[in-house]
């Protein structure tokens, strides 16, 4: 039977989206303690689907779907820019389109503004007008407040009208941070992502023999299940190796994995991956908070995602990805002993004017990542990693960076770096890193 708070959770996702929701209306309809209704809001405003606003209040919004991050909700952008709600408040569950900088005469505005848009201006009245018959929504810079007519049009036509005290050029840059950081978001996958649910899902409980077992691997050919219990809470794993020589009225509880390694829906894909690879596991069940089935995930699902997210256009740059385009091959001693070239920008460094810890460390992981590259494709996990820091960087120091492969099996590599300025040792790092096969 499901908790209360799982209850309430379903009860909110089956609420039209738009829908304004309170404690206390929760509370009164499902008959719980204002209490229990708020973590059960809070959590579902963490999932995504519910969204809490300042002087507004709390509205059922879209989840997201993921080729769609980076699009933003109009209730989001008023968090964003500390808004406050003038008008068309219905409206705040859709979602952006894209934003139009009312930096020009009324005409040529409103030949760029259309459904779904978000006219940033300033207070001129004509144009909130237009923009609303013209199916967008309107965010006012500088503090300025609407006309009472249009806000009433903005109820009627449920299109939001939002006012900020932030300048246009700030609310802008916001905005693209915002849409900029979901970007970045895209390209973590999670588990929740690729899992096969719990609907489709093969699974056996506690108190199945061993033949339902054999019967369960006859008709589908898979050799491992979960095993869980009245409340669908996973409390073991069951593989072929468990039921190997035993009788067929054996129960499976008493030959099966017990509290096997589980993950969570909001769990990375790249963790899973290193935790099968790691433990050796083929399959993982996915769990709730309640440690109730959600689904499962294999080893070949979660590759296979790796995979795919390379291909994935529109995604946004991680620091990361700024210090490492800008490591460039220097030479080559062989396979495995390239040498990297990076000049240190005076964005690289810290207060002292030295190369930061942070981007050192990246180079060397970097470098170490292309050098295992030239033994097995895939991507490394650094398990272990010793840095030494012998001498101060300055900025606009060029630095080389001598990576070298000391050992490397199926799993695992070991790497030496070493790093030069001017022909003097800088720094070094030597680190265990787990391979994660992509191929």
């Amino acid at each position: 039977m499901a908790t209360k708070h799982e209850q309430i959770l379903k009860h909110i996702d089956g609420l039209p989206v738009g829908k304004k929701i309170s404690v206390r209306q929760i509370a009164k309809a499902l008959s719980v303690s204002e209490g229990t209704a708020y973590r059960a809001i809070k959590e579902a405003e963490n999932q995504g689907y519910v969204s809490s606003i300042e002087r507004v209040g709390t509205i059922r919004i879209e989840r997201k779907k993921k080729e769609n991050i980076e699009k933003l909700t109009f209730a989001e952008v008023v968090n964003i820019v500390d808004g406050q709600v003038l008008g068309g408040r219905e409206g705040l569950h859709k979602t952006l389109n894209k934003f139009v900088i009312g930096a020009m005469k009324l005409e040529a505005m409103m030949r760029y503004t259309g459904p779904g848009d978000l006219l940033i201006v300033g207070n001129r009245t004509q144009a909130h007008d237009q923009a609303l018959r013209a199916g967008a929504a309107v965010l006012i810079t500088g503090g300025f407040d609407a006309e009472d007519d249009t806000k009433k049009l903005a109820d009627q036509l449920q299109r939001p009208i939002i006012s900020t005290s932030y300048d246009t050029f700030t609310v802008a840059t916001m905005i693209n941070r915002a849409i900029y950081d979901q970007l970045i978001k895209k390209e973590i996958l999670l588990v929740e992502d690729i899992l096969m649910p719990v609907h489709e899902t093969t699974f056996l409980k506690i108190g199945d023999k061993i033949s339902d077992w054999l019967k369960l691997n006859r008709d589908t050919r898979h050799s491992r299940f979960p095993v869980v219990d009245t409340n669908m809470k996973v409390q073991g794993m069951i593989t072929s190796k468990d039921v190997l020589a035993q009788e067929e009225e054996v129960s499976i509880d008493k030959v099966m994995t017990k509290n096997p390694m589980t993950v969570g829906m909001k769990t990375s894909v790249a963790s899973s991956a290193h935790m099968m690879v790691w433990e050796g596991i083929e399959q993982l069940p996915v769990v709730n908070d309640y440690h109730v089935l959600q689904g499962i995930v294999t080893r070949q699902d979660v590759l296979k995602a790796l995979q795919m997210s390379q291909r994935q256009p529109q995604v946004g740059e991680t620091i990361d990805d700024t210090i490492t385009s800008q490591l460039v091959m220097n030479g080559s001693g062989g396979k495995g002993e390239e040498t990297y070239q990076y000049e240190v920008t005076p964005q690289m460094t810290n207060y002292l004017g030295t190369i930061s810890a942070g981007v050192f460390t990246t180079l060397v992981t970097d470098s170490a990542n292309r050098a295992l590259r030239s033994y097995k494709r895939g991507d490394l996990v650094v398990e272990n990693m010793t840095i030494y820091f012998i001498k101060p960087v300055q900025m606009d120091s060029v630095l080389d960076i001598h990576p070298r492969v000391l050992e490397v099996g199926r799993k695992f590599g070991k790497v030496d770096v070493e790093v030069f300025n001017e022909g003097k040792l800088v720094g070094k790092a030597i680190m265990t890193c787990q391979l994660l096969d992509r191929s």
